[in-house]
């Protein structure tokens, strides 16, 4: 395979991520919205564009289809800043792969967490300091 696709890929890439966080104005599309990467066949006619978006289930169709009704316009910013024959026509697809990580790190966390060893308080681990105790009313020692 070329490495025409690659480069294009990558320029499309920028080009969409520069437009999610700029230049589309749509209330649905998330502001943690990113592109994790793009897809270009072989002949350049069309871009797998792969989107994460950092919110409930609900949220990220409704982004999706956002994004999917703005694909024209998309296609139209990538047609004015890439010298092609003919723009890519363009599809927005979810990309599971950063929740999915996401989710397997906030699980280790829980786990290790659950696992350490408790520590120790400072001062004998009776929840005071050096053993001094404070008196009175407002916690200081009395001298």
């Amino acid at each position: 395979m070329s490495r025409r696709p690659l480069r294009v890929a990558s320029l499309i890439r920028s080009i969409v991520a520069d437009a999610i966080q700029t230049r589309l104005s749509d209330p649905h599309i998330e502001p943690m919205t990113s592109v994790t990467r793009v897809e270009v066949s072989g002949d350049l006619s069309t871009a797998r564009v792969y989107v994460s978006v950092m919110a409930d289930d609900r949220r990220r169709r409704r982004c999706l289809a956002a994004l999917e009704r703005a694909a024209g316009r998309v296609r139209g910013m990538v047609a004015r800043q890439i010298s092609l024959r003919k723009a890519p026509q363009i599809s927005f697809h979810l990309d599971e792969s950063v929740r999915g990580s996401f989710a397997t790190v906030q699980l280790i966390e829980r786990v290790m967490s659950e696992h350490e060893p408790a520590t120790e308080t400072p001062g004998g681990g009776d929840g005071t300091t050096n053993g001094v105790v404070p008196d009175g009313p407002s916690g200081k020692e009395d001298t």
